[in-house]
């Protein structure tokens, strides 16, 4: 590889010039080795956050990131694959729901997921409040899971993108986390080296999102949509709403809980909205035009698919899910029509109760979060319930109360409430 270092690399970018094919090449696999030094990869990183990168930059970012790992290949399967990734939100348990209802369709879901940190939870985590599930899988594991249950939820194992493993804790801890061209070639990178045949992005906007604003959203789910297509995967984003949380739970096991309710038919109808855009979409993708998503979901079939993709994972589906030992109601304080719920105020609560990990390695507990009994919309009675809050350790009732103070509205009972919708923009 052509002989660069890292402070040339540092300052091209510091006075906003383009990086070059060999530059990029050089500093991902140079850093990954360890001959490039944190604080010097810090200092680009803030470069990049400044300064941008264009689409050629971006692109070739991205797979020198592929190229720091190894590639995963499912065209061996019997069927075709399809991915989902969210940008992460408050009770986004669409996950749990949707690989399996996906798989009861007829296209295999191998969804590489991670762990919560700060105030968005992690797939794993809530999966991980099943009693004997566990994570870490194989690939040769995850192969057969997903030639005979047609669906995985599973670890990243450390052989994807190891530059991203690396690069993505710096930037947790030296400010660079929003930088649209490392986020767009941090999650790309991981979905491109999974080499699933066709992607969805549900990316989420919001106060309880990582992207507040929709221009910005937009611009990343572009980023990510081109990104994809460049590498032959078919890429389609949906911008959805994260001002108000999904569904009536957040938490770990709360929010298994009300997955399952989801797959036996039920659930909010935010949720099930939310799955079921999603599923046509990574349907669509996969080439499977003819199956309607909502009639498998009404059948049953998808709950039977969740079950056998618990059990192939050692958990066991049946088995009561671990309650928090104490609990602790928050009622409506006035009569009238709930308005506002803020997404971020409720995401610190469950957070603060100890459902969240405040630095990587952290524990989470299985039982804590928030259940909320009314949705914007809603009519609310003062004295009846608004919120429970669940933990083991009672001495942080109090800092979560702080959070939902001032995180809510409730209007007179013909306060005019108009809903917005739930999928804001489609980029393909």
């Amino acid at each position: 590889m052509a002989g660069h270092d890292a402070v040339e690399v540092i300052a091209a970018k510091r006075d906003q010039r383009q990086l070059s094919d060999s530059q990029i090449d050089w500093v991902i696999d140079a850093y990954t080795r360890g001959a490039v030094a944190d604080e010097q990869m810090s200092a680009l990183a803030m470069a990049i956050l400044l300064n941008g990168m264009n689409r050629r930059e971006i692109a070739r970012w991205t797979n020198a990131m592929i190229a720091s790992g190894e590639r995963m290949d499912f065209s061996t399967l019997s069927r075709p694959t399809a991915d989902k990734h969210s940008t992460g939100g408050v009770g986004d348990k669409i996950t749990l729901p949707l690989a399996p209802l996906v798989a009861a369709c007829g296209v295999a879901v191998p969804q590489l997921s991670g762990r919560g940190l700060g105030h968005t939870g992690g797939t794993l985590d809530k999966l991980e409040s099943i009693p004997g599930w566990r994570a870490a899988l194989s690939n040769e594991e995850m192969f057969a899971q997903l030639e005979s249950v047609g669906a995985v939820i599973c670890a990243a194992g450390d052989g994807l993108a190891p530059a991203d493993k690396k690069l993505y804790a710096l930037r947790d801890v030296t400010g660079t986390v929003e930088a649209i061209p490392l986020i767009a070639s941090s999650i790309m990178s991981k979905k491109i080296a999974e080499g699933t045949g066709s992607l969805v992005l549900d990316v989420k906007v919001g106060s309880g999102a990582f992207m507040k604003d929709v221009e910005r959203a937009r611009e990343l789910a572009r980023t990510m949509v081109g990104l994809g297509k460049d590498a032959g995967v078919h890429t389609v984003a949906l911008l959805t709403d994260m001002a108000t949380p999904l569904g009536l739970t957040a938490g770990n096991a709360i929010e298994v809980a009300e997955s399952v309710e989801v797959l036996a038919g039920g659930g909010p109808a935010d949720v099930v909205e939310l799955t079921l855009a999603l599923a046509r979409e990574m349907l669509a993708g996969a080439g499977v035009e003819d199956v309607d998503p909502a009639e498998v979901l009404a059948s049953g079939r998808a709950m039977d698919v969740w079950k056998a993709m618990i059990r192939a994972q050692d958990g066991d589906p049946d088995a009561p899910m671990r309650e928090a030992r104490e609990s602790h109601v928050v009622a409506a304080p006035s009569s009238g029509v709930l308005t506002r719920l803020d997404a971020m105020a409720v995401g610190v609560a469950a957070w603060r109760l100890g459902a969240g990990r405040a630095k990587q390695g952290d524990a989470v507990q299985d039982g804590a979060g928030v259940v909320w009994h009314a949705r914007p919309g809603d009519t609310v009675t003062e004295g009846a319930p608004l919120f429970t809050l669940l933990t083991d350790e009672p001495e942080r009732f109090d800092r979560a109360m702080a959070s939902l103070d001032g995180g809510y509205d409730i209007g007179p009972h013909d306060a005019a409430y108009a809903p917005s919708p739930l999928v804001i923009d489609r980029i393909s």
